[in-house]
This record gives structure tokens, C-alpha cells and sequence, in this order.
């Protein structure tokens, strides 16, 4: 059975319990909804990779609630990076590091790094400093299907599989965090999008931005693996004219299609993303058609969950 509790004293005692004993809850964050787990227990996090469905080489995200946490998770802390968690945390921000020996194997995918942020949310925060160790938590859904956002989508997905959901309400952000590697000096490479935007990494700085092959093993969640999918076919159609997009939905169009609506505003449009797609699947759509949204600021987080779900990128001149 899984109870879904709001985030009173009661609720947090009783998450916490769940976790020092090495099982699994979900929380809010200010992204979406994790599937937290006692980060460095190797027990513990091996129970999110059977509970998702989660494949074994796909890293997971640590989080802290104090900077003195940032150093039992990682053995080296480079300049750069500090810098950005000066700037941006607490906040969606995730630094790829080098980690510790105190981060078991199954926390980090059998990785050097780890990947560590430091959330904004007042219920995990007040969580991971009740528990006293960071938690890894990456999104609670079944791996592949749309993130939550909602305490209903987590039970949608994951009920009878964990004991307990927090309902800390709709997610500030809709897209998970910006993950970045620092580099040498003052460069970094973006790993994957988010609610940190390139442009304000760019103010503190050096953008170098790497392609990412499929053979190569993730050091990031987001980089390898198809995700935010509902059951039906996403046709992601890239274009700046709505008049090209309008025609494109109306010749394609057949019974059973959905022509998506997500939102006017790249904000609005990362907040409604995933709710959207999970709605497609209740309505019963066969295909979703979707307008590609700005790519810059949140929208390019937006455009790349969408590259993520679609069945099919069509390109329009």
C-alpha cells in the first residue's frame, strides 16, 4: 500500500524512518517529483533501479542540504564549480564531480563522478536534514514515461511499488535540473538543459559544449536513454512559423491524433510539459503533434525533453 502524506512533522518523521532503514520515498522537489533513497547506502539505491525499471549504466542525482554534505560526496571540488554553487545553489543546478570513496558503485552507475545539487525545495531540504545524509533521487515514474510533477502522477506510476509519497504540490519548474561538468579553468560543458539556462551559466562561464555518442556510457541522466514518453507516438514539428505548423497538423491529421497544447510562455510551457504528455495517454491519443517551443533560456530545456519523447523530429523549411 502507498499512502500519499502532506509534508507535516508526522509525514517527514515517517519518510525519514523509511529511509535510514534503506527504503524509498518520493518527494517534491522544486523540479519534479524524486524517488529518494539513502544516497550512500548500496541497498538502498539498488532498490530505485528495480523499482523504475531504471537501466543499471544510467547514474543517479544526489542531494544536500548543506554544503558540508558536498564533501563527503565529492573528493575534489574545482574552482569553477564552486563558483556556480555560490551562484546557483540552492537551486536546479547539478555538478558533475569527482566522488569520494564514501559514494557506493550503485549510486554513481560504476562511474568516478558523482552528480550532486543542492535543491530549493523547503520539504526536502528540512528531509535531507532530518536524515542527515544526502538522498539520490532521480525521477519517481517508471523510467521512459513522462516526469512527474504532481504527487498524482508519482501514485499513477509507482503505487503498491514504495510505501510513501509527500504532496508538496505542483513543481515550480516542470524540467529537472541543468547538469554541467566543469572543466579546466573556467570552462564547463552542459550536459543536459534545465532550469539554469545557458544563459546565465554563460555570465560566470565558459561554455564548451561536447556532442555525446551513443556508445559512450552516460555520466549524466538525460544524455543516453529515450525518456518522458507517453504511450502514444510524439511528432515533434520544428518551426518558427505557426501558419507551417497549423497546415503540417491538418494534412497529417487522422483519428485518434491530438495536436498538443502546453503553454504560451517557455516558463509556462516547462511547468505544463510533462502533465501535458501524461494527459495525451488519458485522452487516449494514438499521436501527439507538438509545436517546438524557443530554443533558449528554459525553452531549450523544453525543446530537448520533447527531442527525448518524440517518436519523430519533423523539420519544416
Amino acid at each position: 500500500m502507498t499512502k500519499i502524506l502532506l509534508p507535516n512533522d508526522d509525514a517527514l518523521e515517517m519518510a525519514c524512518d523509511i529511509l535510514k532503514n534503506d527504503g524509498l520515498t518520493a518527494i517534491p522537489t522544486e523540479t519534479v517529483y524524486g524517488l529518494a533513497a539513502n544516497a550512500f547506502s548500496e541497498k538502498a539505491v539498488r532498490k530505485i533501479f528495480e523499482v523504475k525499471n531504471r537501466p543499471p549504466d544510467n547514474p543517479l542525482i544526489t542531494h544536500i542540504s548543506n554544503m558540508d554534505m558536498l564533501g563527503l560526496l565529492a573528493r575534489r571540488i574545482p574552482h569553477i564549480a564552486l563558483v556556480l554553487a555560490e551562484r546557483f545553489w540552492p537551486g536546479p543546478l547539478t555538478l558533475i564531480l569527482p566522488k569520494s570513496k564514501k559514494v557506493p558503485q550503485g549510486t554513481t552507475a560504476d562511474l568516478d563522478s558523482v552528480a550532486v545539487r543542492f535543491p530549493c525545495n523547503e520539504i526536502a531540504v528540512k528531509l535531507i536534514e532530518k536524515c542527515a545524509f544526502p538522498l539520490a533521487a532521480p525521477s519517481a515514474n517508471l523510467s521512459g514515461s513522462p516526469s512527474p510533477t504532481k504527487a498524482a502522477h508519482v501514485y499513477d506510476d509507482l503505487k503498491g511499488k514504495i510505501p510513501l509519497i509527500i504532496d508538496g504540490g505542483d513543481c515550480l519548474h516542470g524540467v529537472e535540473s541543468t547538469v554541467v561538468l566543469p572543466l579546466e579553468g573556467e570552462r564547463i560543458s552542459i550536459l543536459r538543459p534545465g532550469a539554469i539556462t545557458q544563459e546565465e551559466l554563460s555570465a560566470h562561464a565558459i561554455i564548451t559544449n561536447g556532442e555525446f555518442s551513443s556508445n559512450e556510457k552516460p555520466i549524466s541522466p538525460g544524455q543516453k536513454y529515450k525518456h518522458y514518453s507517453p504511450n502514444a507516438k510524439v511528432f515533434l514539428v520544428v518551426t518558427d512559423d505557426s501558419q507551417k505548423f497549423k497546415a503540417y497538423c491538418h494534412r497529417e491529421y487522422q483519428s485518434g491524433d491530438l495536436i498538443l497544447t502546453y503553454g504560451g510562455t517557455p516558463v509556462e510551457q516547462a511547468r505544463n510539459l510533462f502533465s501535458k504528455l501524461r494527459e495525451c495517454d488519458t485522452a487516449g491519443a494514438k499521436r501527439v503533434f507538438v509545436h517546438s517551443p524557443e530554443k533558449h533560456g528554459i525553452g531549450l530545456a523544453v525543446f530537448n525533453r520533447l527531442q527525448k519523447a518524440a517518436e519523430k523530429t519533423v523539420y519544416l523549411e
